[in-house]
Formats: C-alpha cells, structure tokens, sequence
C-alpha cells in the first residue's frame, strides 16, 4: 500500500505530468483565449506548482507580448522549456492546445445549433464577469508591484502614459511594451546617479 502511494505520488510530481495536468487545465477552463488564459497560467504556474515566482511570471509576460503569436501558447511554451527544456515545451503546448482542437473537431458538426442556442450564449455571458474579476485581480497585483518598484509618482505616471498609448493613440501593445522595457533596463542607474548628485550637492552646499 505504502509503496503503491509513493509511486501514485511521484507520478503526479513528474514535471511532465505537471506540465501536462496544468496546461490541460488552462486549455479547457481558458474562455475567450487571450488575456483571459493567463490567470490561470499564472495560478497554475505560480501558486499550484510554484514553477516560478510573480517577479519572473510578470517579467516573462511582459517579454512575451512584445513577440508575435498567441501569448497563451508563449507562455507554455517559456514554461515547459524552463522546467525540461524543447522537450517539455512540446508537451506543454501540446497539452494546452489539443483539448480545444479536439473539441472544436467534435463539436464542428453541431456548429450551427451551438451558435444560435441561447443556452451557450447565456453560459458565456454568465462566465464573462468570473474572467473580469480574474483579470482584474491580477492586474491590481501587478500595478502594486510596479508602484512599489517605481514609486508612487512615477508609478501613477507610467499608468497614465500607458492609457494614453494604448487607448487613446491606439499604438500597439508590443511597442509600449519594448518602450517601458528599454526604460526599465536604466531606470535604477538613473535613480542612483539622482541620488549621487542630491548627495554631492548637499555636501557641498555643507
């Protein structure tokens, strides 16, 4: 008995089994694709298997979105890589896009009933204010890291600047990322040279 648990346990352990388990969950609970898939790649990332920390999920993001293609199969494949390299990206793209193909090709002779059932309608429109609040709690936890870093004038700053980009000019989003990337690289060497050149001044002004 003892050793039938220790199998079953290092059986679901396996990083493979991980990777497959995980992505498999986020393929089929991931409504709407996109943005929507990722808290719940973060959740199984994050907090299920403890794969990476929020830092580096939110720094693999935002590098992700500067990339073309969907970022729900970029991240599984950074994740599957970081864990067991080309290998493990396979099966976690595999593992995250085959569910919905299958479905897709199951469900493709029923296409026309589905589209016009008020049934699947009303299911998609009930599970839209779960993915909302899904995203917004990320988004609340990622703008708290980035007030912290920043600061909070500077932090408030850049939330500003980022709605007017993608909002208002409509520029695209990889191209406000890579602009807050190439910031980001030099932003503490500009915090300390400010800092360097306060304490100079009152040193001298002593």
């Amino acid at each position: 008995m003892l050793n039938f648990i220790t199998k079953e346990e290092s059986f679901l352990k396996n990083p493979y089994t991980e990777l497959t388990i995980g992505m498999m969950r986020t393929g089929i609970l991931g409504f709407g694709g996109g943005p929507s898939v990722i808290p719940l790649i973060r959740h199984e990332a994050v907090s299920r298997y403890h794969w990476l920390d929020d830092d580096e999920f939110g720094d693999t993001l935002a590098i992700a979105n500067t990339l073309p293609g969907p970022i729900a199969t970029k991240m599984a494949a950074y994740l599957g890589y970081k864990l067991k390299g080309w290998p493990g990206a396979i099966v976690s793209v595999a593992s995250h896009v085959l569910p919905s193909c299958i479905a897709m090709v199951f469900l493709i002779a029923f296409i026309n009933v589905l589209s016009n059932s008020a049934m699947i309608s009303n299911m998609i429109a009930a599970v839209m204010p779960v993915v909302a609040v899904m995203l917004g709690q990320m988004a609340y936890e990622f703008g708290e890291k980035a007030v912290k870093g920043l600061g909070k004038v500077l932090g408030i700053t850049f939330f500003a600047i980022s709605f007017l980009l993608l909002q208002v000019i409509s520029l695209h989003p990889g191209i406000v990322i890579m602009m807050f990337l190439l910031y980001g690289a030099f932003h503490y060497k500009l915090k300390d040279r400010l800092k360097n050149k306060k304490t100079d001044s009152k040193e001298e002004s002593a």
